[in-house]
């Protein structure tokens, strides 16, 4: 498939109609083409000069070969043929976008100043005025229009024309030239609003890096970022996009890391720690070995994401376009009606009527209509991505903006998935924790690297354990400076006869969910670790931020035990837990919640691909695995929770502005629908309540762009 970037796209209804020439074509059963993004995706087998042909009879030109921005980084083109249409023709399209606005506006200075002169100049001299400012805004609309018609396609060109040819034939010139005015302007103000939220978009699209600084032995080379392979050690200096994902070999530096997780602070790095491809390095410099290919990495993920999501329709969006089939032929039945009936059965007059019926026409134009959903939808994906929130498509933005419930995996969701020592109980507190740290020094399990954090930070230095010897179910064994030592869980103690106060304290550990971790010698109990995964800091606000916005039930689905469970949902303020699940069972649970109300599922790992994939939204930690970031639908790019309440209640606003747009798009219709049965409906009332629909449809749509500066969330 190829990809082109189109411009000069004049409306959404006008859009569709260009798609379904396009797919008529031999191989075109695939195209796509979105106002939204202005991007055509269509099979490599069509010939380039067939789309140019069909584009450019509609106003509409190609700006460029889209292959991710011109492949984003290629330094040649084999496709220089195509190359030099393109910009001949993005070049052609800039001036006559030029013109038309000079037309447009010339347009406007003859209409007034025939109006002005109406009393001193001959009426043929004022006709000729009129004429000629309505051929100048309404010339494109009318050969448009009228192509349009001869093929039986019945657009917003098409009603135009009708009403400007009609408005002619009863010598309404004034109001002929008034409607074409007007309807450039609408047509204009209208690209300009698609166009910010195309540039906002746009904006996300263009933090890729082109090149990085590879090094070589000894050598330094500037190569394009798409070159690189894992394994290549590169140098980002001061003020330089780290090319891909990598880990920090050498330097410490702070990392604004805004572009993929929205997070705005800057994150000091240094050796070992791992770095997003599409950061900026603040200061130091850096020697970074890359971990992924620029095609695999974190910000091409994003740019991929974030351009699906532009071609997607919601169901809002598909209804809307359904609708509109019917619709505007509708509108020509009514139209038909309101010059027919009247005269033939009231006595009515026929040129009045006449009017009325093409102003009903004009009335009927579906633009304000088909604007109410994409702009918004474009707008929402667009905010939500500078925050590190990926919307997979518009469909799941509207989605968001309906659940009701919410289930969250907890390890590495509502916890972190890292285990800490929560709680320690020592008899002898030294050689507890030398005995410890000597046995877990060589171990790389999650229980262990918790328990020498947790003697490093009470000063011990980890010595060398000998005759270390795994006993399966239990623990370790080893000699530690000449005794032996036991650590495991309570069956490493059989060895012992316990005291009531030991198990005691063990019981109380079990009690509050701990996962025990028990020193001991040969004769005794040394000490014990009271172990937890470590909660995350925001958890407990953003689960009392989801209630506040209105979610009925949030559901912990675990496969971890009861008490470790209860403890968390304790903490957070979870409304239901299960735990002790399979991922099978994990899977029975959403199925059986979405038969309650609309449900999505959090989660991060392997585990959870399942049940992501069965809820009506799936949303997936950023640091989860591939295959959950895969399956889901919504992707939190920070890694945390703190931002999806207002992921929520920005979809809730979206959808909200959608339903606010369609009623308003339509009540100003019916309104002026309704002045045509007393015959009060005049051309420029009609171009107004459709141009005002039209406007202000865009405007709300736009206004969820804007945001304060001071972002804060839980």
């Amino acid at each position: 498939m190829k990809t082109y970037k189109v411009g000069g796209l004049s409306c959404a209804h006008c859009t569709s109609k260009l798609e379904a020439r396009i797919q008529k074509l031999e191989h075109g059963e695939t195209a796509a083409l979105s106002y939204s993004s202005g991007r055509l995706l269509v099979d490599e087998q069509i010939p380039y000069g067939q789309i140019q042909k069909i584009l450019k009879e509609e106003g509409a030109y190609i700006e460029h070969e889209d292959g991710e921005e011109k492949s984003l980084h290629r330094s040649g083109d084999s496709t220089g043929a195509h190359s030099a249409h393109e910009h001949t023709d993005s070049s052609s399209a800039r001036v006559s976008w030029w013109n038309s606005k000079t037309e447009l506006g010339l347009s406007a200075v003859l209409y007034v100043l025939a109006l002005v002169l109406e009393s001193y100049l001959p009426l043929y001299l004022i006709i000729a005025l009129f004429i000629v400012s309505a051929l100048l805004s309404g010339r494109t609309t009318f050969i448009k229009g009228a192509k349009r018609l001869f093929r039986l396609e019945f657009t917003i060109d098409t009603l135009m024309t009708i009403a400007l040819v009609g408005a002619a034939a009863i010598g309404e010139w004034k109001e002929a030239a008034l409607v074409a005015i007007l309807f450039g302007l609408n047509e204009h103000l209208e690209g300009l609003g698609m166009e910010k939220a195309r540039r906002s978009m746009d904006a996300l699209l263009k933090t890729a890096p082109r090149e990085a600084i590879l090094i070589k032995g000894t050598a330094e080379q500037v190569v394009p970022v798409t070159s690189l392979q894992a394994g290549d050690l590169v140098l980002v200096r001061p003020g330089d996009q780290i090319p891909s994902d990598g880990v920090i070999v050498e330097g410490v530096s702070s990392v604004n890391e805004a572009a993929i997780t929205g997070e705005s602070l800057p994150v000091d790095k240094g050796p070992d720690q791992a770095v997003f491809g599409g950061s900026l390095n603040n200061e130091g410099v850096l020697k970074i070995r890359i971990e992924k290919r620029y095609e695999d990495s974190s910000l091409a993920q994003i740019l991929h994401l974030v351009r699906e999501a532009q071609e997607t329709k919601t169901p809002t969006e598909l209804f809307i376009n359904r609708f509109a089939k019917y619709y505007t032929p509708l509108i020509l039945v009514v139209s038909a009606l309101v010059i027919l009936i009247p005269p033939l059965f009231f006595g009515g007059n026929w040129v009045d009527w006449l009017y009325q019926g093409l102003a009903v026409l004009i009335v009927g134009c579906p633009c304000a209509l088909i604007l109410s959903s994409p702009v918004a939808i474009l707008s929402g994906i667009t905010r939500n991505a500078r925050h590190g929130i990926l919307i997979k498509g518009g469909a799941h933005l509207e989605q968001l903006g309906k659940i009701d419930t919410i289930a969250f995996d907890k390890t590495g969701t509502l916890t972190t998935g890292r285990p800490y020592v929560e709680q320690m109980i020592a008899y002898d507190q030294e050689r507890f924790l030398k005995a410890a740290a000597a046995m877990e020094k060589s171990s790389s399990h999650p229980l262990a690297l918790a328990i020498l954090r947790e003697a490093e930070r009470n000063g011990i230095l980890p010595a060398d354990a000998e005759q270390s010897e795994t006993i399966p179910g239990q623990g370790i064994t080893a000699i530690v400076e000449g005794e032996r030592y036991w650590i495991g869980n309570e069956k490493s103690l059989a060895h012992l006869s316990l005291q009531a106060s030991v198990q005691e304290d063990i019981e109380k550990l079990k009690a509050d969910g701990h996962t025990i971790v028990i020193v001991s010698d040969e004769a005794r109990v040394l000490g014990m670790f009271g172990i937890s995964d470590e909660i995350r800091p925001e958890s407990s606000a953003v689960i009392s931020a989801l209630h506040r916005l209105g979610i009925r039930r949030t559901v912990m689905l675990t496969g971890d035990h009861p008490k470790s469970a209860a403890k968390v949902a304790r903490v957070t303020g979870i409304s239901d837990t299960y735990s002790g699940l399979m991922p099978g069972e994990k899977v029975d649970l959403v199925r059986k919640l979405s038969a309650e109300g609309a449900v999505a599922m959090v989660g991060d790992g392997i585990n959870d691909a399942p049940a992501l994939a069965t809820a009506r939204l799936g949303i997936a930690m950023g640091k989860g695995t591939a295959s959950a970031i895969e399956t889901a639908d919504v992707v939190l790019m920070q890694n945390h929770l703190g931002k999806l309440p207002e992921a929520i209640s920005l979809a809730r606003r979206v959808n909200r502005i959608i339903r606010w747009n369609i009623g308003l798009s339509l009540g100003l219709k019916l309104i002026a629908l309704i002045l045509a049965v007393p015959g009060l409906l005049t051309l420029w009332i009609a171009i107004l309540s459709d141009m005002g629909a039209t406007i202000l449809v865009t405007l709300i749509s736009l206004s969820i762009l804007i945001e304060s500066k001071k972002v804060t969330h839980p």
